[in-house]
C-alpha cells in the first residue's frame, strides 16, 4: 500500500563519479522507506544520468536534489550551480532518456540563473489480487431453535383425558 502522507526529501551534492552511486542509494532508501519500491529503478536511473552529464560538462559541481511524494506522483528534481551548463546541448542524451521513461519532465531557469531538470513518475498500483468469495464465518453465540411440537396436558382435561399439540417457540 503507498503511503498516504505527502514527502519531501532534500540532498545537496558535490558531483563526482564515485558520489553518483552513493547518491543512487541514498535516494533507494528513501523510495523504498516511503513504500514506493516500484519507482527506484526510474528515478534513481534518471537521477544517475543527470549526475553524470553534470559532472562531465559543468564546471561548477555543487547540485541539489528534491524529491516530492504528494500520494499520486513523485518528482524528481536536480538543480545544477552551473550557468553555462545548457540543457539543449549537454545534457541532450539524458534528456532523452527521461522523457521516454517518464510521466512528465520539464526544465528551467533559477533567479540564480542555475539550471533546474524536474521529472515524474506516476506510482503505480501494486499487483491486483482477484477477490475471491469467502465462506460465512461460524457465529460463536447459540442460535434460536426452529419452533417444536411438545405434548401440554389440559388443564381443563379430564384425568387420563388426551393430550394437546401446541406449538412453543423459545
Amino acid at each position: 500500500m503507498k503511503t498516504a502522507v505527502p514527502c519531501y526529501y532534500h540532498l545537496d551534492v558535490d558531483v563526482s563519479p564515485e558520489r553518483v552511486g552513493q547518491v543512487r542509494r541514498i535516494l533507494a532508501a528513501h523510495l523504498r522507506h516511503w513504500d514506493l519500491e516500484s519507482l527506484v529503478e526510474p528515478v534513481c536511473r534518471g537521477t544517475e544520468m543527470l549526475l553524470n552529464a553534470i559532472d562531465e560538462h559543468a564546471t561548477d559541481k555543487r547540485t541539489s536534489i528534491e524529491m516530492w511524494w504528494n500520494r499520486q506522483h513523485l518528482i524528481t528534481a536536480v538543480g545544477g550551480g552551473d550557468r553555462d551548463l545548457r540543457p539543449d546541448q549537454d545534457l541532450r542524451a539524458c534528456l532523452e532518456h527521461i522523457a521516454a521513461t517518464s510521466d512528465g519532465w520539464g526544465g528551467c531557469a533559477t533567479a540564480a540563473g542555475s539550471t533546474v531538470i524536474w521529472f515524474s513518475q506516476r506510482a503505480r498500483a501494486g499487483e491486483r489480487v482477484p477477490l475471491v468469495p469467502t465462506r460465512p464465518v461460524p457465529r460463536l453465540r447459540e442460535m434460536l431453535k426452529v419452533p417444536r411440537l411438545l405434548p401440554v396436558t389440559s388443564l381443563a382435561a379430564p384425568a387420563g383425558g388426551t393430550a394437546e399439540v401446541v406449538e412453543v417457540s423459545r
